[in-house]
């Protein structure tokens, strides 16, 4: 299945680079969407991934990129402790990470099944497509044209794509949006012209709260669960068994490791992108050396000042355009992780767990004890690994589990 052997260094740059393209359009959309720097998430992306293989000792072909989880949560708690603190709360989800990478190395991954079940998982994610639906809306409505142009190009592609063309439909929706921009004059490309081609990346130093970390860290369960799904996949499509070796232990502390990296230099936190994991599968190229290519070419790209500067220009109906399609499909994939569980929601313990973490969740009810508080996906989540725990089973289904 691996061509790898088959590559010289310059189809491997080539492959490696289409890669990156791959992953391009997602990782830069979450920090334009929360307010943080493109150029500073392609470079803890870059980063991150090459921490990630160092960690599993260069076995495993996973690209780290921006995570989708975390948009609401970061809107959310920049509101509460500003970016500075919230960023701590990012570098304390890489801890979760490495509390679970223990607990699997202790435990095996039975005990984070039972932690975390479909019934917890499936709403929580739900959860966190739906928190910001109405955003979606609202930039859209600055122009209505950009927006639909947007969302009707990454539609069509998602559905009409052929080969690495149908991996990118959030790219080439806002490909679309900014050349109709273009043609329309939305666009001011003075701040490009006045962009140095050379410049670091804009990094920013967290700043230590509480607040933001209880926020922040229980909105980990989602992408911990969604990266043992993508580690299988993967050895589904490299023929081999990484959660044997390296171990899924050294996948999530890599992950996790790459998690605290971005928070600490101003990335959103990074997660296992299945997007190049389905370009990995079309190309049948599953080689890690491919990958670290990717992840230097987006270091590279991220001190480039001009190529920053012309993803700032991206009008705000373009990012509204693809979110409000972006959001829903996230929310869809809770509704398919019941679906596909068969989660029984005939059960009067099922629906109490579901509808207590939307409800807590939507709602935007808050825990607070004296300086402590906790709210939306964050109190959502650990409410729903509470209910799980304690809230007892019909006879029948805990004799079948």
């Amino acid at each position: 299945m691996d061509n790898n052997k088959q590559l010289g260094a310059f189809q491997k740059t080539i492959v490696g680079v289409q890669f990156l393209f791959v992953a391009f359009g997602a990782t830069v959309l979450v920090p334009l969407l929360v307010g943080l720097d493109p150029s500073t998430a392609l470079c803890t992306a870059g980063i991150g991934t090459l921490i990630f293989h160092l960690v599993t000792k260069g076995k495993v072909p996973i690209f780290l990129g921006s995570s989708f989880a975390f948009i609401a949560p970061i809107i959310k708690a920049t509101e509460l402790y500003g970016l500075a603190g919230t960023l701590s709360g990012l570098v304390a989800v890489g801890l979760v990470y490495g509390l679970m990478s223990a607990i699997i190395a202790w435990r095996g991954t039975s005990f984070i099944r039972t932690l975390f079940p479909p019934v917890v998982i499936g709403p929580v994610i739900i959860l966190i497509g739906i928190s910001l639906c109405s955003s979606g809306v609202n930039m859209a409505k600055e122009n209505w044209i950009l927006a639909i142009a947007s969302l009707a190009t990454a539609v069509l592609v998602t559905l009409l794509g052929k080969g690495l063309l149908k991996l990118i439909p959030i790219f080439c929706g806002i490909v679309v949006g900014f050349v109709l921009a273009f043609i329309l004059g939305a666009i001011d490309f003075t701040q490009v012209v006045n962009a140095p081609w050379f410049e670091l990346p804009k990094f920013i130093t967290p700043e230590f709260s509480w607040g933001a970390i209880f926020f922040m860290a229980p909105v980990a369960i989602a992408p911990i669960i969604e990266h043992v799904g993508n580690v299988y996949a993967v050895n589904d499509v490299a023929g081999k068994d990484f959660v044997k070796d390296p171990g899924l232990h050294r996948t999530m502390l890599g992950d996790g490791l790459a998690c605290m990296v971005a928070g600490t230099l101003g990335g959103p936190p990074v997660t296992t992108y299945s997007e190049v994991i389905g370009a990995m599968s079309l190309t049948k190229i599953t080689s890690p050396s491919v990958i670290r290519i990717a992840a230097v070419t987006g270091i590279v790209f991220s001190m480039v000042g001009k190529i920053s500067a012309l993803l700032k220009t991206i009008p705000n109906a373009v990012l509204g355009g693809i979110m409000m399609l972006l959001f829903g499909m996230i929310a869809s994939v809770g509704i398919n992780n019941l679906i596909q569980s068969r989660t029984n929601l005939s059960d009067p313990r099922n629906i109490i767990i579901v509808s207590l973490i939307l409800t807590f969740g939507i709602g935007g009810a808050v825990f607070q004890f004296g300086d402590f508080s906790m709210t939306g996906i964050g109190l959502a989540a650990v409410l729903g690994v509470i209910l799980n725990l304690i809230l007892p089973k019909e006879r029948k289904q805990a004799s079948a589990e």
